[in-house]
């Protein structure tokens, strides 16, 4: 059965422009703003309303009635700018929290509160670390979100839950509980209709004659024959493991076996689904309300538990836990098929599909960033740098085999590079070249190899290439553009050999 909380901020603005303020926290305080060519409240904190300065009155009347009023201006939207932090801040509590405008919050809390001790103790938890932060708030649970909404506000106590009887306590609520515009709630009161036990009442037909099906709806909702969805503000991830802490963690050790906890958890159910992880995301949640991340990516889908472990264990150095972790994450938003294949006795694998050289590419990747690993295929060209193109992953598998009679440099240059070259006579290889203002000796060269233009993509002059090494040994591939004989050829330096 699902469990859902609202929480409701009463004093949301001028709570928040008191948190950054603190001057502003112990006296009457107003949020203006212009309507209609008067300067109205938007919001006014609990002193101010205490002297029944209460949104929409024309500001100069407040003044009358409160001398030292304190003032500041109201940003359009801000509330749900205030509202969307809180919901990102609020899933330390349940993965799926809503916005909901304009002063609360909505949670689904199915499943969560067990972890606290129970439904109680958790909602006592939150009223105080959101106290603690510096908001007035109302909370309350129930079965249903309409419900939960009029408890919160309208229930006599605070941290209201019901579980069985939230029908029978919702009726006791006045008719604004219905979360209704205000001309429909006036038109209840001139029928005497002042509770919704007594709304309820009435038949279905003669309601939805005075009202509309609005009321019928809402109705319908409280009872929880309607379902009313929730728009989360970050999506759970359908692969999402949380681990709450006692205590807050600020240990290196804690943290390992927290991530251990969490990655058998998570890779036993990636495992009996048969798909396994490209990407996961570890997330801590500290008790200054700030959060801490690190990521992994693996070049092929997996549930190895050590395996992934190790990858994250790279970056733990970057984890700072501050002054505590109060609950760990782990998700994974790239989940890709992962069958189980059976290996006979003497077989090997071997090659691109050995599972060893995917967990060697993982840890290089860690450490020197994914993008840095590439793995090439053959391309039907002749000009040599476009003779092959990169793969889009390690398991990808090319149609064009590898056709290539003549070696080729480990390191291509994209552009070729020009040099300045000393040589004989036509066609006998460079005796020196001169390379970023260095000088290079040859002391062995092999070529002339002859590679055509491609004449269906662009017209131009042939290259001669030498496979040429210097005095040092290092061994270099050099070509000539155009014939000798032209006095327009030039020399450039292609590759580097291993």
């Amino acid at each position: 059965m699902s469990r859902i909380v609202s929480i409701w901020f009463p004093y949301l603005l001028t709570d928040w422009f008191s948190i950054r303020n603190p001057e502003f926290k112990e006296k009457p305080f107003v949020l203006k703003m212009l309507s209609r060519g008067r300067m109205i409240i938007k919001a006014s904190n609990q002193k101010a309303s205490k002297h029944g300065v209460l949104p929409d009155t024309v500001l100069a009347d407040a003044r009358a009635v409160v001398s030292d009023l304190m003032v500041a201006d109201y940003q359009p939207a801000q509330e749900e700018q205030i509202l969307r932090k809180l919901a990102l801040w609020s899933i330390r509590f349940t993965p799926t929290v809503a916005v909901d405008l304009p002063d609360g919050l909505i949670l689904d809390a199915s499943g969560c509160a067990h972890l606290w001790g129970g439904e109680r103790q958790y909602l006592t938890h939150i009223e105080q670390r959101l106290h603690h932060a510096g908001f007035q708030v109302r909370l309350a649970m129930a079965n249903t979100r309409t419900v939960a909404w009029g408890l919160a506000r309208y229930a006599k106590t605070n941290r209201h839950i019901q579980d069985g009887t939230d029908w029978e306590a919702y009726q006791s609520l006045p008719p604004q509980a219905l979360h209704f515009e205000e001309e429909q709630i006036q038109k209840m009161h001139k029928l005497g209709l002042h509770t919704i036990r007594q709304v309820a009442a009435i038949p279905r037909s003669a309601l939805r004659k005075r009202f509309g099906n609005d009321v019928l709806l809402r109705i319908e909702q409280a009872r929880g024959q309607v379902f009313e969805s929730i728009d989360p503000v970050v999506p759970p991830e359908p692969f999402h493991e949380r681990l709450h802490c006692l205590e807050p963690i600020s240990t290196q050790g804690g943290i390992e076996i927290a991530l251990q906890k969490l990655l058998e958890k998570l890779c036993g159910r990636l495992q009996k689904e048969q798909k396994g992880l490209r990407q996961a995301i570890f997330k801590g949640y500290r008790i200054d309300g700030k959060e801490t991340s690190i990521q992994i990516t693996t070049s092929k889908s997996t549930h190895h538990v050590t395996h992934i472990a190790k990858l994250f264990s790279l970056r733990l150095q970057q984890f700072e836990p501050g002054p505590g972790i109060e609950l760990f994450t782990l998700d994974t938003n790239q989940v890709e098929e992962l069958l189980a294949h059976q290996q006979g006795m003497w077989d090997s694998t071997g090659a691109i599909d050995d599972e060893r050289l995917s967990e060697l590419i993982d840890r290089i990747g860690i450490r020197i960033g994914t993008e840095k690993i590439c793995r090439y295929f053959p391309a039907e060209h002749h000009w040599p740098e476009r003779s092959f193109t990169k793969a889009s992953s390690i398991e990808a598998h090319s149609l064009v085999p590898w056709n290539i009679r003549q070696p080729r440099p480990l390191r291509i240059l994209s552009p070729p590079e020009k040099i300045e070259v000393t040589a004989p006579i036509p066609d006998y290889p460079p005796m020196l070249f001169i390379y970023q203002g260095k000088r290079h000796s040859i002391v062995k060269a092999d070529g002339p190899e002859r590679i055509e233009q491609e004449w269906w993509i662009q017209n131009g002059q042939h290259r001669d290439y030498y496979r040429v090494e210097d005095d040092t040994g290092k061994r270099y591939w050099l070509f000539r553009l155009g014939h000798y004989e032209d006095k327009t050829f030039q020399w450039y330096i292609h590759g580097f050999f291993s």
